[in-house]
């Protein structure tokens, strides 16, 4: 049985270096290629981190509402344990989401989770899609008809995860790209098949005509005389 989890999270900003933290947890899970009802959800408390207004507009979770909901310290444990040895995949997660979760998860001594259990469809996207004009989770939403209704108004942990979860599916069903080489070869090959390229270029066997001649050689001295 093939299992996959997709995930993704809100935070109060960018910088997990410099004191952003985790906001929300959302994930699901696929076996086999299907999505199945198992999912993972929860807002976390940020400890006193402020959430700035401009990120508040993107997925309108405020440190009001967040009062009374588990720590991190609550929240990592469970999450470890829903998402297992399976593989994991997030958007952008190479470079955002991977990082920051795993810096949360090492505040608290816990395990981390490793680059051969992480997977990154924006990766996957570029080897395989050449369509889209960006790469963003809402274009190739798009490019691939999944219906981005859920979150009309904001951004949410648990419908991106979904939202990337059927974009991954699509993903898997592209055939990958060729080798840009084997494409080079290939087109190269095509060119020497060419009737006017390559060592069997067709000569002319009949003389040329008086008037080929005529002007030929005034030609050559227009631009010799030149």
């Amino acid at each position: 049985m093939a299992r996959i989890i997709c995930f993704d999270i809100e935070t109060t900003g960018f910088e997990w270096t410099r004191g952003d933290r985790c906001i929300e947890i959302g994930a699901v899970e696929l076996v086999d290629g299907k999505l199945t009802d198992n999912t993972f959800h929860e807002y976390i408390n940020p400890e006193g981190k402020i959430i700035p207004p401009e990120t508040y507009m993107v997925h309108k979770i405020s440190n009001a509402f967040l009062e009374d909901k588990p720590k991190m310290s609550e929240v990592a444990p469970r999450f470890l344990e829903f998402i297992g040895d399976a593989p994991i995949v997030a958007h952008n997660g190479f470079d955002f989401d991977f990082p920051f979760i795993n810096f949360e998860l090492a505040k608290l001594g816990l395990k981390q989770i490793p680059r051969d259990q992480q997977r990154d469809s924006i990766v996957i996207a570029r080897n395989r899609v050449f369509g889209p004009k960006a790469y963003t989770l809402d274009a190739l939403a798009k490019w691939f008809g999944v219906s981005l209704t859920a979150r009309a108004d904001a951004h949410g942990a648990l419908i991106d995860a979904e939202i990337l979860a059927k974009v991954y599916l699509e993903l898997e069903n592209t055939a990958p790209a060729p080798d840009i080489n084997d494409v080079i070869a290939e087109q190269h090959a095509a060119m020497l098949k060419h009737p006017k390229i390559g060592e069997n270029f067709p000569h002319r066997h009949f003389p040329a005509h008086a008037d080929e001649l005529q002007n030929h050689n005034e030609f050559m001295e227009k631009i010799t005389a030149e």
